[in-house]
């Protein structure tokens, strides 16, 4: 008898679940009758469908990773790589089927796009079901598309940066984003333009055993500056899903970008990205990463500094729950002289839950005068919870500033009895230290989501997720 995975009732106020109406949707597992399926239904250029068997090849010959999280129960069979939603894009959000609708009225996109947002990209399993920019960006020469419109539009500009960062041979998840990727975003912004206003997209997996695969490419060209926002949500099911995302962004000549991500993934989601950012001369290049859901994370955003006076860097937040493990952390390469990094690693342990930093910081022999700073901060809730720290220096310049920094602490009963002698409930005066413990990365955030992510480890620091 054929078993159904079944959405499991929940507190996690994302672990809604609706009803699977599709256009299109492949049959089960992975092979190359998938991938072409794939490639034909997005009706894709010669180089892209080779691009897309070649990577698949890459992917059978590479190991699993051998580190970091337990990755030994994904059943790459059992996972469907390609699911189309709708039968096109939507051009407002009352053209979207109602169940869609729902599920982005009640997590507040659209009206975030109204207050907050320049433009904002919506993508439901494999595809982006909406897509809006302002039309003031649009006139300045901005392009903000789904990464399969990017493609077709603009199929020289793609093909000359996609896969040049990440190439599929990188690691095994990112040949598999390489041969099944779907959706995501595609940037540009001219020389000197300034985006005000930030542009998000958001991240959605409706359906059990899911496989999402989104590729991102962001261009930043001269003197420009971009802020990027994204969102990730899913039910929560007796089954797994895969979430495999590839992240490039090329910040030129004193352009800054900054990317911001708040992944909230359900806690049956197996959340494996990749993302790299190469910052040419007087460039600078953020990241800002919180991890909150997810069975396992395992994410390292890196730097590639490769212009003279390049700066760069990762604000990395990562909370782990019963059952949760976040492998996250950064990683900064500095190929050229006067450049400069810091990486800052905040992680909270509670209810068993295990997090690891994992943190690489490299200095070549071109890169006089570099100088790079870790600072990787651990909190433990209880006894049962575990926290690890694995950092790599390869330093190959005498001329270097080189500072490494590392804790691990508890919530002392100093601090507890304190909060509750002045009225406060356990939970509640646990909560307020967590917050204040993680407040360096979150005044970094947009208000609307740093009240977000506040909220979010509130219902984790209570059990209500997951």
């Amino acid at each position: 008898m054929t078993q159904f995975a079944q959405p499991i009732t929940s507190g996690y106020q994302y672990g809604f679940h609706k009803p699977e109406n599709y256009a299109f949707k492949a049959k089960k597992g992975l092979s190359q009758k998938t991938i072409e399926e794939i490639s034909w239904h997005k009706n894709e250029p010669d180089w892209m469908t080779k691009f897309r068997l070649d990577a698949l090849k890459i992917f059978y010959t590479k190991q699993m990773p051998a580190w970091g999280g337990d990755l030994t129960k994904i059943d790459f069979n059992n996972i469907y790589y390609y699911i189309k939603p709708i039968g096109k894009k939507a051009k407002s959000w009352e053209e979207l089927p109602k169940d869609i609708k729902d599920t982005y009225d009640r997590i507040g996109i659209p009206e975030a796009e109204k207050k907050f947002l320049g433009g904002v990209s919506a993508q439901y399993e494999s595809e982006v079901v909406y897509k809006s920019i302002q039309n003031t960006l649009s006139k300045k020469g901005v392009i903000f598309l789904d990464m399969d419109s990017g493609l077709r539009e603009y199929p020289d500009l793609v093909k000359e940066y996609f896969g040049k960062l990440i190439p599929p041979a990188d690691n095994k998840f990112a040949a598999l984003n390489s041969a099944a990727w779907s959706g995501g975003s595609f940037i540009y912004v001219p020389k000197g333009v300034h985006v005000e206003l930030p542009l998000q997209a958001y991240f959605r997996i409706n359906a059990a055993n899911m496989g999402q695969f989104e590729r991102t490419l962001i261009i930043a060209d001269e003197g420009s500056f971009v802020s990027y926002l994204e969102g990730c949500t899913a039910p929560i099911y007796t089954t797994d899903s895969l979430h495999a995302a590839v992240v490039e962004i090329f910040v030129k000549k004193g352009a800054r970008v900054r990317y911001t991500t708040i992944q909230n993934w359900s806690t049956n989601v197996y959340n494996l990205v990749t993302k790299r950012m190469r910052v040419d001369k007087e460039g600078i290049g953020e990241w800002v990463d919180g991890n909150i859901g997810s069975k396992l994370t395992m994410k390292y955003p890196s730097v590639y500094l490769m212009g003279k006076g390049a700066r760069g860097e990762v604000l990395s937040v990562a909370y782990a729950g019963a059952n949760q493990h976040q492998d996250a952390g950064g990683k900064a390469i500095h190929f050229a002289p006067y450049t400069s990094s810091k990486i800052t690693s905040k992680s909270i342990s509670a209810r068993g839950g295990r997090t690891s930093y994992r943190g690489l910081i490299q200095v070549f022999p071109h890169a006089t005068a570099a100088k790079t700073k870790v600072v990787c901060d651990a909190l433990l809730i209880d006894d049962a919870s575990r926290s690890d720290t694995y950092p790599t220096m390869d330093i190959r310049h005498s001329d270097v500033q080189v500072e490494h920094e590392a804790t691990v602490s508890k919530i002392g009963d100093e601090q507890l009895f304190y909060l509750l002698s002045r009225g406060l409930k356990k939970a509640d005066a646990e909560a307020m230290i967590v917050n204040g413990f993680i407040e360096p990365i979150v005044k970094e955030l947009p208000l609307e989501y740093a009240v977000e992510l506040n909220r979010l480890i509130q219902l984790e620091m209570e059990g209500s997720v997951g």
